[in-house]
């Protein structure tokens, strides 16, 4: 695919959205990398992108407010002309880990506009950008969802949901987009070392040892980050709506 393609990567300050960016970068894709908080961490990515041979802007929005999103898609077709791929990669986990009869509704929604609702209408108005200026380039949406969309944690019901229906939303998306050429995919990580997960490491460590995983080890945002490449690349023509697992075989089944 050409250099002068163009990804956006919501949430890309950091973890598996750094790891996403960098490898689109890799792919030769000019990367928005989009940051709510830590601004320093977003420029250090453009940075990386940069020694990649690539370039790059930084934006900042917060996904769960409408004129942000509006900003955010404004601001990278003013830097570069064009949206090729999309990645709703921007994501929270709960303040406190509640157990779902005691959670906040508050907490709920929170995670909802962020994790859904943002996703939801960033789609909506990216995809309205990508009919309007295709020009034969296979435009991609890729959703991050979570191993959460199927494993059960009552202490992160709010995460849960928002996962979940991330899964629905992709396979809606997928039914629309897909007269325009737009294909629309859920990348669905496992267990991946972030500083989101790294106060749980001690508790997974003698787990992985016992066999949780067929791949018995800790995920990478690098191994997120190839899966989504293979997919805004083209790699899969003639597929959409469907499920990668990044996740190390968790998702089998086994007796």
């Amino acid at each position: 695919m050409g250099a002068e393609r163009v990804a956006l990567v919501t949430g890309s300050s950091r973890g598996i959205g750094r790891g996403i960016a960098l490898a689109l970068a890799d792919a030769g894709m000019r990367i928005i990398i989009n940051y709510n908080r830590n601004e320093e961490a977003a420029r250090q990515v453009l940075q990386e992108v940069r020694q990649r041979g690539s370039d790059g802007v930084v934006i900042k929005a917060d996904l769960g407010a409408g004129a942000d999103r509006e900003h955010l898609v404004t601001e990278s077709l003013n830097s570069f002309g064009r949206l090729d791929v999309l990645v709703n990669n921007a994501s929270i986990a709960p303040k406190v880990r509640q157990d779902i009869l005691e959670a906040s509704e508050e907490s709920f929604d929170e995670l909802i506009a962020t994790n859904l609702k943002g996703p939801y209408f960033l789609t909506q108005r990216v995809a309205q950008e990508m009919i309007r200026r295709s020009a034969g380039e296979h435009p991609k949406i890729i959703n991050i969802g979570s191993m959460s969309a199927y494993t059960v944690s009552v202490n992160l019901g709010d995460y849960c949901v928002s996962k979940a229906g991330l899964t629905m939303m992709t396979k809606l998306f997928a039914v629309r987009l897909a007269e325009y050429g737009i294909g629309v995919f859920e990348v669905r990580p496992g267990i991946i070392a972030t500083d989101m997960t790294a106060n749980v490491r001690e508790s997974f460590d003698p787990l992985f040892a016992q066999g949780l995983t067929p791949i018995a080890r800790w995920g990478r945002p690098e191994d997120v980050g190839k899966a989504v490449a293979i997919l805004a690349c083209g790699e899969l023509p003639y597929s959409t709506g469907e499920i990668i697992n990044v996740d190390g075989g968790l998702h089998i089944q086994r007796l």
